[in-house]
C-alpha cells in the first residue's frame, strides 16, 4: 500500500474539545468568544485537504530533487513548491492565527497548530518555509518601530513576504555570545550589517520575491557576551526595490529535510533597521525562538502521527506465520506504543498551544499571567521530548516494515530522515533540558510547575469520579514523583552548577512523562464521557484501551528517571 496520510481530524476535535475543553477557554477569550465548533471543524477539515492533496504529492519528489543554488546565488526550490506556497497564502493559512488589524484571521493559536502538525507530516521540507513566519510577526509586532510595522507587518501576518532568522554563525551555535556578525550605525538611521550565517533555513529561496531576515549582529563598543547582541531586520529587497547587500554563499547537503533550502548568507554591508532597543536583541529574539520550539514540537508529532498510520496499516496488509503481523504480540506492542504516544503527545502539544491562546487572549489578567508560565514551562518538554518521540516512532515503525522499511519506495524511511532534524535546531534537545530545569523549574522556586500540578490534581479527581481510579492513582503517583523531584534539583542546585546539570536529561524526561501521564487520564476521563452517551462508540472503547496501555506498560518508565534525580552522583571525565 502507497504511503499515505489520512489528517486525524477526529482525534485532533476529540483533544480539542472533550480533553482540553476549548471552547469553554474560548468564551473567555474576548477575540474568540464568537468561534463554534462548526467553524473550528471546517478549518480542520480544508488543512487536512490542503496537507494531503497539495503538499503530500510533493513530499517524495521534493526530497529527491531537492533545492538548487544557482550561479548568482539565488536558489531554486523543488518543482511545485512555489505553486504550492501561492495556494497557501491565497488559502489564508499564513494569516490563521494573526491580528485582524494586520489582515490576520484572529483565531485561536491552537487551531494553527493543528494545521502545522498536518503539513509537518505531510511534507516537511516545504513547511520549513512558512514556519518561522508567526514568530517572526511576532517579534515584529512586540518590538518593531511603527514604520517597520507599517511597512512589512501585514506582509509577514498573510505569508506575502516570507522570514528567516539568522542567528548562527560558523564556530558559535549554541553559544550566541561569541557571535562576530557586526552592525554600524548610519547618519540615516539604518545600520550596515557584516558577516557570515550558516545553517539559516529559508535565507533564500523562489517562493516568495521577498524575505526578510531577523539578524542577531554586536553593534559598536557594545557589552560582551549576549549582553551585546541586537536584533536587526535586514530584507532582500530595500523600500526602493534596490537588491540589499547579501547573498547565498552555499546550500548544505543534509541528511533530511532536502526541499527545504539551508543556507550559508554573507551580509557584505547590508541596509537594516534596529529591532527594539539596542543590545537587548536576544530577549526580542526568544519570542520568535519560542514560536518556532513549539513548532518543532509539532513536527515530531506530524512525523509521529505519519509513522503510526503507515506502520498500522503496513502490519494489519503483511502477512506472515498465518495472518496479518499486526496480530503477532512483539507487533502489538509496538502499535500500541506508537498509537498511545501519538495521542498522549498531540494532548501535550495543543495544551501548551492553548496556554499560549489564553496567555494572549483570556479576559482575566490572572489567567493571562498562569498561562503565561505553563506555557513557558510546557515549551521546551513538547520540543524536546515531542521530537525524540517523533524520531523514535519513524524507527519503530520502519521496524514493523521490515526490509521494506528501508527502501526508499516505502517512504518511512524518508519520515526516518527527516525526523532526525528536529532533536537539534531550535536549541538541542539538551539545551531544552538545562532550559527545562534552571529557568523553568528552579529559577521561579516551581511556581510555574505548581500550576501544572493544580491542574493534574483536578484531572485526578475527575477521573476518580469517572470510574478510573487506577487512571487517578497513577497520575496522583507521578504528581508526587514531580513535587519530589523538584526538592531533589533544588538541593543539588544548592550543591554547585556542575551537579544539577548532569541531572537536566534526566528531570526532562522525567516531567516529559509526568505530562503523558495527565495526556492518558484525561483522554480516558473524556472517552468515559463519550462512551456515557454513546455506549457503543467503539473508537472510544478502543482508544480507552489505548490509554491504559499507556498508563500500565509505558509510565513505569518514568520511575527511571525520577530515581536518578534523588542520587547525587559525580560525572566521571570521558577517558582520553
Amino acid at each position: 500500500m502507497p504511503y499515505g496520510y489520512r489528517a486525524p481530524v477526529e482525534h485532533m476535535r476529540f483533544v480539542m474539545e472533550r480533553v482540553l475543553n476549548a471552547p469553554q477557554s474560548w468564551r473567555g477569550c474576548p477575540g474568540f468568544a464568537d468561534l463554534d465548533g462548526q467553524t473550528a471543524e471546517a478549518v480542520l477539515d480544508e488543512a487536512a485537504r490542503f496537507a494531503a492533496e497539495v503538499l503530500l504529492p510533493l513530499n517524495t519528489s521534493g526530497d529527491q530533487q531537492g533545492c538548487t543554488r544557482l550561479a548568482d546565488g539565488t536558489v531554486r526550490t523543488p518543482d511545485g513548491f512555489r505553486a504550492a506556497y501561492g495556494a497557501y497564502v491565497e488559502g489564508g493559512w499564513a494569516a490563521l492565527p494573526c491580528d485582524p488589524a494586520w489582515e490576520g484571521q484572529g483565531l485561536p493559536l491552537l487551531l494553527d497548530a493543528a494545521m502545522r502538525e498536518m503539513l509537518d507530516a505531510c511534507n516537511h521540507g516545504w513547511n520549513m518555509y512558512p514556519d518561522l513566519l508567526h514568530g517572526a510577526y511576532e517579534t515584529l509586532k512586540a518590538h518593531g518601530s511603527e514604520a517597520l510595522k507599517q511597512r512589512y507587518l501585514a506582509d509577514l501576518a498573510t505569508g506575502r513576504t516570507l522570514a528567516a532568522m539568522a542567528l548562527t554563525e560558523p564556530g558559535a551555535g549554541s553559544d550566541l555570545g561569541v557571535l562576530r556578525s557586526s552592525a554600524q550605525p548610519q547618519p540615516d538611521g539604518t545600520w550596515r550589517v557584516q558577516g557570515d550565517k550558516v545553517f539559516i533555513s529559508g535565507a533564500e529561496h523562489d517562493l516568495t520575491d521577498q524575505i526578510v531576515h531577523l539578524v542577531l549582529a554586536r553593534t559598536p563598543d557594545a557589552p560582551a557576551g549576549t549582553r551585546g547582541l541586537s536584533l536587526f531586520l535586514v530584507p532582500k529587497h530595500l523600500p526602493q526595490g534596490a537588491r540589499n547587500a547579501w547573498v547565498c554563499t552555499g546550500l548544505e547537503h543534509k541528511m533530511g529535510i532536502h526541499g527545504s533550502a539551508t543556507c550559508s548568507i554573507r551580509y557584505e554591508g547590508a541596509t537594516g533597521w534596529l529591532i527594539g532597543d539596542l543590545h537587548r536583541g536576544l530577549a526580542a529574539m526568544f519570542l520568535m525562538m519560542n514560536s518556532a520550539r513549539l513548532h518543532v514540537g509539532l513536527q515530531g508529532l506530524g512525523h509521529l502521527e505519519m509513522a503510526t498510520q503507515n506502520a498500522r496499516r503496513h502490519a494489519q496488509d503483511r502477512v506472515q506465520g498465518g495472518g496479518p503481523i499486526a496480530q503477532h504480540p512483539a507487533m502489538r506492542h509496538t502499535l500500541l506504543r506508537l498509537q498511545a504516544r501519538t495521542e498522549a503527545l498531540r494532548c501535550m502539544a495543543y495544551r501548551a498551544a492553548l496556554a499560549l491562546d489564553e496567555a494572549a487572549h483570556h479576559e482575566s489578567p490572572e489567567r493571562r499571567a498562569q498561562q503565561s508560565a505553563l506555557a513557558a514551562l510546557l515549551t521546551p518538554i513538547v520540543k524536546a521530548y515531542g521530537t525524540q518521540l517523533g524520531f523514535e516512532g519513524a524507527h519503530q515503525a520502519l521496524q514493523v516494515f521490515g526490509g521494506y522499511g528501508y527502501v526508499r519506495e516505502t517512504g518511512v524511511e524518508q519520515t526516518l530522515r527527516d525526523a532526525r532534524i528536529a532533536l537539534i535546531y531550535e536549541g538541542t534537545n539538551e539545551i531544552q533540558a538545562i532550559d527545562l530545569v534552571q529557568r523553568k523549574l528552579l529559577s521561579d522556586e516551581g511556581r510555574a510547575l505548581g500550576i501544572l500540578m493544580a491542574e493534574l490534581e483536578t484531572e485526578a479527581a475527575a477521573a476518580l469520579a469517572a470510574g478510573l481510579p487506577e487512571a487517578a492513582q497513577a497520575l496522583r503517583e507521578q504528581i508526587a514523583h514531580a513535587r519530589r523531584g523538584l526538592a531533589d534539583l533544588q538541593a543539588a542546585a544548592a550543591q554547585g552548577r556542575e551537579t544539577v546539570l548532569v541531572l537536566c536529561d534526566d528531570a526532562l524526561a522525567a516531567y516529559a512523562h509526568l505530562c503523558l501521564a495527565w495526556a492518558w487520564t484525561a483522554s480516558s476521563r473524556a472517552c468515559m464521557q463519550v462512551l456515557a452517551e454513546r455506549p457503543d462508540d467503539d473508537e472510544a472503547a478502543q482508544r480507552l484501551e489505548r490509554m491504559r496501555y499507556g498508563l500500565q506498560w509505558l509510565l513505569p518508565q518514568a520511575q527511571v528517571h525520577w530515581q536518578a534525580l534523588g542520587v547525587q552522583r559525580v560525572l566521571p571525565a570521558v577517558c582520553a
